[in-house]
């Protein structure tokens, strides 16, 4: 019946739509410091099976094929892709680019408690009190916490070590240490915005250590990480997006031409 046909389209609809909300956050973080893109998956519904393949036909033998309709199809999942931003040089003392796999590690509020957030964005500034903090909307504090003294000169090395030079002073002298975490699999990790990430039972526990290390990234200081998102592609899937919903929409509008006739022949 054609009303199999309705409630399919109306999945592909629906797994579309969702499709459509993914591509336009990628394209709206286009400008967003170390974002990375989400992919979006699809699996296939549960099927009608209106005749088994293999039942013996009338000459005993085994049929080739069955008969399954089905049933549409759903949103499975949406993947991170960890793919390696372009790198903006910007000079400033403050800014790190990772080059290669890994997280800084920042304090963050979740779930009404303090826990540690992850990030690839790269835009630190001391604050007020002289503090590391990553320039989102609350100021996330770095892990471990640096404090920069007033007036002092600041270098920062590409193993993650924060070099000070007092006024008057001759020699640097390191002040603090930056610390990467990587893990198994950085796509289970859940995004709760402002540029961070929390750890989940899909990600794994974090591996920390010095940018260089345990399979880290080194650091490229003065620079930043930009957002991985492809406009083109992004583009070109917003294109795909929009036809594969008409195709489903013409699906409905069949299927209802279809019970109107069926309808009609009623009449007679």
């Amino acid at each position: 019946m054609a009303i199999s046909a309705l409630h399919s389209a109306a999945t592909g609809m629906r797994a579309m739509d969702e499709k459509l909300n993914v591509l336009a956050n990628n394209i709206a973080n286009i400008g967003t410091v170390g974002f990375k893109r989400s992919r979006v998956s699809f699996e296939d519904l549960l099927y009608q099976v209106k005749r088994q393949p293999g039942l013996e036909n009338s000459f005993g033998e085994p049929t080739p094929t069955g008969v399954l309709v089905g049933l549409g199809a759903k949103l499975s999942g949406t993947e991170l892709q960890f793919t390696q931003g372009a790198v903006d040089v910007t000079n400033n003392t403050f800014d790190l680019a990772i080059d290669g796999e890994g997280f800084f590690q920042v304090t963050a509020v979740a779930n009404g408690g303090e826990t540690v957030a992850y990030t690839r964005a790269g835009n630190f500034t001391p604050n007020a009190n002289g503090t590391m903090v990553l320039g989102n909307s609350v100021g996330s504090i770095l892990e471990p916490a640096v404090t920069i003294p007033d007036g002092a000169e600041v270098q920062i090395t590409a193993a993650g070590e924060i070099l000070v030079r007092q006024p008057g002073a001759v020699a640097f002298t390191q002040m603090g240490q930056i610390e990467l975490a990587r893990f198994t699999n950085p796509k289970g990790l859940i995004q709760i915005g402002k540029n961070l990430y929390l750890e989940s039972e899909g990600s794994g526990d974090p591996v920390v250590g010095n940018p260089g290390e345990e399979g880290l990234g080194t650091l490229i200081p003065g620079a930043l990480e930009l957002s991985n998102v492809d406009p083109v592609r992004e583009l070109v899937e917003l294109i795909r997006t929009q036809r594969y919903f008409e195709l489903n929409s013409q699906t409905i509008q069949t299927a209802d031409e279809s019970l109107q006739t069926i309808a009609r022949l009623r009449r007679f």
